[in-house]
């Protein structure tokens, strides 16, 4: 994947099979103990990774509050990619725009996600990219967000 300024690509190297770093992207016990910013936490209310499956999360952050994202699996190739829609959303599901969710204008109301996993020898290569500007993403702190959640699944990881 080249690298666009309108959109964001992350890379990543983990001490750990990629099987495991796939799972760790897939099994919600282990979501609810990475996926999330500093200091947040995150609960589903629905979850199924599956092709067409859906997932409907809350970040609580205990600054700014409650932020609901929903969406739809549209790739699941295991343990080699994700690539999954999220929008956002509120508590019931329904749709709602950037400002209503606390973000800038700037930010979409829907973006795509791919995760795909290169395994390396005993070590995973991540390399993530979605459909919001870099630019968009390191203001609001989705971007600096995504490296602390990968040193604390790395660690989580190292430790399992």
């Amino acid at each position: 994947m080249e690298k666009n300024n309108q959109e964001l690509l992350i890379t990543h190297l983990f001490d750990a099979p990629r099987e495991l770093v796939f799972s760790a992207w897939t099994d919600p016990e282990q979501l609810k103990h990475w996926y999330a910013p500093d200091g947040c936490t995150i609960a589903f209310k629905s979850i199924a990774v599956k092709v067409g499956g859906e997932f409907h999360s809350c970040i609580n952050d205990p600054v700014h509050g409650e932020c609901w994202i929903k969406g739809i699996y549209q790739e699941v190739v295991v343990p080699e990619r994700l690539v999954f829609s999220m929008i956002l959303s509120n508590e019931q599901g329904d749709n709602v725009n950037a400002n209503e969710a606390g973000k800038s204008e700037d930010w979409p109301e829907a973006l795509v996600t791919t995760v795909t996993f290169a395994a390396i020898g005993n070590q995973t290569k991540l390399t993530l990219h979605q459909t919001v500007a870099e630019a968009e993403a390191k203001k609001t702190g989705a971007y600096q967000s995504w490296f602390s959640m990968f040193d604390r699944l790395n660690n989580i990881l190292i430790a399992g």
